[in-house]
């Protein structure tokens, strides 16, 4: 069974260099998986840290659902934890301490009937690195552009 994307954050492959990536499950509440299901989630602005040997993904903006009455004050913005591993969080952690690396969310995903986060260990790419990316992909369109007509 194929993962269904709900959300990219298009600026994380930009902006870091990605090494390695796992994939977490996300602590919900009920009305934020019907949210979520309607592609009402947006990872861009998110982040993720680990405190006291747990990961949370933090500025997640998952709105909420229109018709779930029945649960009040749950914050778009809220911090969620994310379902790791031990020996996978303790494995992260030490590369970010060692390497200086930084933990981003790259996609939001649904598999079956859960939701899913794939996060990668990057490396942030200078501006010279990011202007070569630029410049790949305008040179691919132009190719692209050839081949059209």
């Amino acid at each position: 069974m194929g993962a269904h994307v709900i959300a990219l954050n298009k600026k994380a492959k930009f902006n870091y260099e990605i090494l390695e990536t796992w994939e977490a499950g996300i602590e919900l509440y009920g009305p934020e998986i019907k949210s979520i299901r309607n592609h009402e989630a947006n990872i861009a602005e998110a982040f993720i840290l680990i405190r006291k040997k747990e990961a949370f993904l933090i500025n997640a903006n998952i709105k909420k659902y229109d018709y779930a009455n029945f649960v009040k004050g749950i914050d778009p913005l809220r911090t969620r934890k994310l379902l790791l591993h031990k020996k996978e969080i303790n494995k992260i952690l030490k590369r970010v301490m060692l390497e200086k690396l930084t933990i981003v969310p790259l996609r939001l995903y649904l598999k079956g009937n859960y939701a899913k986060l794939e996060i990668g260990l990057g490396r942030g790419k200078k501006n010279h690195d990011k202007r070569e990316t630029i410049k790949k992909r305008d040179t691919e369109r132009k190719e692209m552009r050839k081949y059209k007509y």
